[in-house]
Order: structure tokens, then sequence, then C-alpha cells
């Protein structure tokens, strides 16, 4: 089971804090890290991804990278509300609402993110629930998180991949 965790933040700095004791709680093992970025928005409203470094042994796959990816674009920068979705697009999102990340998730984060909080995207495979929320405490953020089975992850990426 993988874990997609949303955590959004009054500051940029508990921000910032937050998303280099995740990089810390991967090599610990506290958490499984398959993708991590921290998504801002500046005083002109463009959006900007930092994501960890080559260096950081942040291991993401080809295939999970492309699933959370993909994920991260569909939640901070496709609005939830008030366009016509077209076939592919609708198709997409009824994929998405089967595997979990449902329309209420996505306008939750995509709120966040468009109210210009900081906001932490974490896809992770395994993690020590209580250690992980311990940790990352400290740092005052506000946590939504939805839980995908593998089949559930499995269906998830097929959609994703245009494969119809």
């Amino acid at each position: 089971m993988s874990e997609l965790i949303i955590i959004s933040f009054d500051s940029i700095q508990d921000a910032e804090g937050a998303y280099e004791e995740i990089q810390r709680l991967n090599n610990d093992l506290v958490v499984e890290v398959e993708g991590l970025a921290l998504v801002t928005v500046n005083e002109k409203g463009k959006t900007h991804v930092q994501t960890p470094d080559q260096g950081a042994s942040v291991g993401i796959g080809t295939a999970n990278g492309a699933l959370f990816g993909t994920l991260l674009g569909i939640l901070c920068f496709v609005p939830v509300a008030g366009f016509v979705l077209g076939g592919a697009l609708g198709a997409l999102f009824s994929g998405l609402d089967r595997a979990g990340i449902t329309h209420e998730f996505r306008s939750r984060v995509n709120a966040a993110v468009k109210d210009g909080r900081p906001t932490i995207v974490l896809f992770a495979t395994k993690f020590t629930e209580d250690k992980f929320g311990e940790a990352i405490a400290p740092f005052r953020g506000e946590v939504d998180q939805t839980s995908l089975t593998e089949d559930q992850e499995k269906e998830l990426a097929h959609d994703l991949s245009g494969d119809r």
C-alpha cells in the first residue's frame, strides 16, 4: 500500500524544514519516498516546484517517477472546478476517483496551493506513521492523506499512461 500525503504550511520556513526532515527520514528508513516535492507560489502567483537533487537518496524509479509527476501536475496545476472536462480528462479524473484520490481530496490540495500556502507532496510506499508524525509535528503543517492499495496504484498508473 502506498500513501499520497499532502502537507500545507503557513510559512516557507516550516515547509522547508519539513521538506529537509522528510529527506532525513527517508535516509533513516522511517519513510520510503517514491516522490517528493515542495510546491510554492510566489507573490506574482507563479508556481514553483522543488524536488530533491540527483545526489539525494530519494529513490524514484521510472514508473513511480512518472506516476508521481503526473499526480503532482494534476493535484497542483490542473483546476478541479470551473471548466468542461474533455473525454480523456474526464476519464482520467474518473480513474483518480476509483483509486481513492477523490474530487474532494484534489480540491483541498488545489486550494492550499492556490492560496499560496507552501505545500509538500509526498508519495511514499512505506512509512512508520508514528515516527513520521512525531518528526514532522514541530513544523505545524496541515496533513491530508489518502492511501492507495497496490491494485489501485496499478489501475491509476494504467489510467495515467493513456492506454485505453
